[in-house]
């Protein structure tokens, strides 16, 4: 269902945790058990999520949120308002369906000049470059393209921007920008986008150009190549089809 797009069903888990702690302690219970019973819900309810890092939030926010409310009695009632500014400054309605903030890690694109040499001048872009870690990994493997990102996010944008001077971000839309233009496209989405993702760049990226993904692989297409980092990341490289190797 639409409306229940992420992050909403983690606000109704911790809503849910909330609503039985208060009812708890209305009925008699006492503050510990209390604790423990809301605790234990929202980790429960962790589990309906398919992501790692979605169950785990899911599950410590009601705890947090706790050991949060009780060093701030003497807070006004307003300032409570200012984290949710800024998740939906950095996290705002329309990317909820995207991948989270997460950063690529460093050295993860090490062995792709190896694999997906690119000419002097090429065109790179980062879809949904967050901070612009993405593009300081690629500027490292590709010292000599131009690369380029793109983050929905207007604070996001506007810190990549700053953070990444020699790269040209804009704030918009990843799925509404052309991928005509680019050489390599590297992405770090979710299992349930790339799909989308293998569609857009079949659509509009020319043959033997790149698309690379972090984690993700995309089902039912065959990858050049899956170089594993140590634990679970990995990084899928795809070559579109049509090009004469």
């Amino acid at each position: 269902m639409p409306w229940m797009r992420w992050p909403l069903p983690a606000l109704l888990s911790w809503g849910a945790a909330w609503l039985l702690f208060m009812q708890l302690q209305r009925a008699g219970l006492a503050a510990w058990p209390a604790l423990l019973a809301a605790a234990a819900l929202g980790a429960g309810l962790a589990f309906f999520h398919s992501a790692r890092w979605r169950r785990l939030m899911v599950a410590l926010g009601f705890p947090l949120s706790i050991l949060l409310a009780g060093g701030a009695s003497a807070w006004p009632a307003w300032s409570w308002l200012l984290p949710l500014v800024l998740l939906l400054l950095a996290y705002p309605r329309r990317s909820w369906g995207d991948a989270p903030l997460f950063p690529t890690p460093v050295g993860a694109l090490k062995d792709l000049p190896a694999l997906a040499p690119l000419a002097p001048g090429e065109v790179v872009l980062d879809a949904g470059c967050g901070l612009g870690h993405g593009l300081h990994e690629l500027r490292r493997c590709y010292p000599q393209v131009h690369l380029q990102g793109i983050e929905w996010s207007p604070l996001l944008a506007r810190l990549a921007r700053w953070l990444c001077p020699w790269a040209r971000v804009e704030r918009g839309d990843m799925w509404a920008q052309s991928w005509a233009p680019f050489g390599m496209v590297y992405v770090f989405q979710r299992p349930e986008s790339m799909a989308r993702v293998w569609a857009k760049a079949r659509a509009e990226m020319r043959p033997g150009s790149w698309l690379v993904s972090l984690d993700f692989e995309i089902e039912g297409q065959g990858a050049l190549a899956c170089l594993e980092l140590g634990g679970r990341h990995r990084v899928w490289l795809y070559q579109l089809p049509g090009a004469v190797r």
